[in-house]
């Protein structure tokens, strides 16, 4: 049964949170007495230390996958345990990992040597090292192309692939006028969508048929870094840090749909399809949720409570459950923290 927390509980919830984070606030409507993430588990990650990165899922063994960018390690989380199993050492500021059941493989792709590593999905040892040169950041995985999709480069950044089946590098590389941040590619649709802050802070639609690249301006706003997608209603998501907002666009024609003051600092934002609803997680100690009424209308549903630093996660469709990075402070040890979605 999911638990339901009133207006007394919230207050005390609120309190407690608040005292980790001076900067924690809730912001409601006057009917809403629930809010949209509920705080269920918090995983202590001992003995790591520094920045956390992105997150990928192995739903089949309910492992979570976590990037300790400042350890040089992924921590593998058994999820119906609630507690680390496994340490992946050996890396160089992983990044973004990706977990790919169809050949039950674990990429990592390491910032500071350049490389994407492949792991066994079963016992995590070492099968290959792809050299990507420089900064190999977010992945993604193209169920239809059955293709690992790579984002890295600086000046001259762009999107390579991956084959999974042989762990080689093929096809063209879809170039970017800038290193690639979070980026999406569309499952029925023919483009990629990047976040491209170093390109003038704008984003770019990456025509997968000619190469082609369109920029989207931010009008304005600054340091686009988090990015989701909402392809059953041709709306994509961005988030910027100068200023802290939510640009929604249409994905078919570029044009912005709308704007809304979100979470600052954010780097991971996620569209919950069930609930036609967003997920901002923003390091200044809030995770916005918002609703999308309808593909034109949205709005602020709740700030959630969570603490300073928070920056990253993963929204884990089965288990309506969004897990976030705490990096260690002082006499705390790192944690992931689990809320449930609710209705």
């Amino acid at each position: 049964m999911k638990k339901r927390l009133v207006l007394g509980g919230l207050a005390l919830t609120v309190a407690m949170l608040a005292s980790r984070s001076p900067k924690a606030v809730v912001a409601q409507t006057a009917t809403r007495d629930i809010l949209p993430l509920q705080l269920e588990e918090e995983i202590p990650v001992p003995g790591v230390a520094g920045r956390l990165d992105h997150f990928t899922v192995d739903a089949k063994r309910k492992r979570l996958f976590v990037s300790a960018l400042g350890n040089n390690t992924v921590e593998v989380i058994d999820l119906f345990a609630g507690r680390v199993v496994q340490s992946i050492k050996g890396l160089a500021q992983p990044q973004g990992p990706l977990y790919v059941p169809g050949v039950d493989k674990l990429y990592v792709a390491n910032a500071e040597d350049g490389k994407v590593r492949v792991y066994e999905g079963a016992t995590y040892a070492l099968r290959k090292s792809l050299d990507f040169g420089n900064d190999p950041d977010n992945m993604r995985y193209d169920e239809a192309s059955k293709m690992v999709f790579v984002g890295f480069g600086q000046d001259n950044g762009g999107i390579a692939m991956i084959d999974p089946k042989t762990d080689e590098r093929v096809g063209q590389v879809y170039k970017t006028e800038g290193h690639p941040e979070s980026f999406q590619v569309e499952a029925s649709g023919g483009h990629i969508f990047v976040n491209v802050p170093d390109a003038g802070n704008v984003v770019e639609s990456i025509d997968r048929a000619s190469g082609k690249v369109t920029k989207w301006p931010l009008k304005g706003l600054r340091a686009n870094y988090a990015m989701a997608l909402n392809e059953e209603d041709h709306r994509l998501f961005t988030v910027t840090r100068k200023t802290p907002m939510l640009v929604v666009f249409d994905s078919q024609t570029g044009s912005e749909v709308a704007r809304l003051r979100a979470a600052g600092e954010c780097d991971d934002i996620f569209f919950d399809a069930s609930r036609k609803r967003i997920y901002v997680i923003g390091g200044e100690g809030i995770i916005s949720a918002f609703q999308q009424n309808d593909p034109d209308h949205y709005e602020l549903v709740a700030n959630v409570p969570s603490s300073v630093g928070i920056r990253t996660g993963y929204f884990y469709i089965p288990r309506d459950r969004l897990y976030v990075g705490v990096p260690a402070k002082g006499s705390e040890p790192a944690q992931v923290w689990t809320y449930e979605a609710e209705d």
